[in-house]
């Protein structure tokens, strides 16, 4: 019994593995890597997977991609997970109005993943953020401004177990991040000062689900210039604003935890 958690958590963290890498798929020695599990113990969980329709292997390339089971169960779930039909025309205003990327993000546990961008029209972009792509909590602007919505309690514990200077560089360390999440509180919106990649920005505001916790983010990514201290106050409020429209929409229509 004691095994159990223990498989669970290697099957979805490899189930995570090959979803961040479709429609190319991957191979077996490729996922052993980005899940650090031995090669053989990977390629008997697949085969376990494959044969309930969880995963698929292309028979040209040998490659594993997400099976037909995970694309119903997702469907089923996307009735009250899958915000982005009622994000998108918030996305599209956001970014008319700014100029700059706009992209929506969901908390799943201690990450954020992205599920959906608008791109804006000012022709310099950043190229960070993509549909798919998961960062831990405090980690980019979407990242710092859910973990900064936390309670204290919640804020704490997942201080004292994340480690992110190893992925993230000492940015990350808990005072610096501790004093972001104080400014992230006292705004209301989170920035990201090009922590991740050098000239490259990012400000996010948190969407609360129905038990005011926060679920989701939007934010805005794009080049230093165009995050200058003078602009920054209108983007922040830009993104408030949608943030707490989306935020009533998905009130109104019941979707979301």
């Amino acid at each position: 019994m004691e095994e159990r958690p223990h498989v669970i958590g290697r099957v979805a963290s490899l189930l995570r593995a090959i979803g961040e890498r479709e429609p190319a798929g991957s191979t077996t020695s490729d996922l052993a890597r980005d899940v650090n599990l031995a090669r053989p113990t990977v390629h008997r969980l697949l085969v376990a997977l494959a044969a309930e329709g969880f995963v698929d292997r292309t028979g040209a390339t040998g490659r594993w991609t997400l099976g037909p089971e995970m694309y119903l169960l997702g469907s089923m779930a996307a009735e009250r997970y899958d915000i982005t039909d009622s994000a998108r025309s918030i996305l599209r205003d956001l970014a008319r109005d700014t100029g700059e990327s706009a992209f929506l993000s969901a908390r799943r546990g201690d990450e954020t993943v992205c599920l959906a961008h608008e791109e804006g029209s000012f022709p310099l972009r950043s190229h960070v953020l993509h549909v798919g792509i998961r960062f831990p909590l405090g980690v980019a602007s979407a990242g710092l401004v859910v973990l900064a919505h936390l309670p204290d309690r919640e804020v704490e514990d997942y201080l004292g177990r994340a480690e992110l200077v190893p992925g993230w560089g000492a940015a990350h360390d808990v005072s610096p991040l501790r004093d972001r999440i104080g400014q992230t509180r006292l705004d209301g919106y989170a920035v990201n000062p090009a922590l991740l990649v050098e000239g490259s920005w990012g400000m996010g505001a948190a969407v609360f689900d129905r038990r005011e916790h926060p679920a989701w983010a939007l934010s805005l990514t794009g080049v230093e210039t165009r995050f200058s201290p003078s602009r920054r106050p209108m983007l922040g409020a830009k993104l408030l604003d949608a943030a707490h429209a989306l935020g009533q929409r998905l009130a109104a229509t019941a979707v979301g935890p």
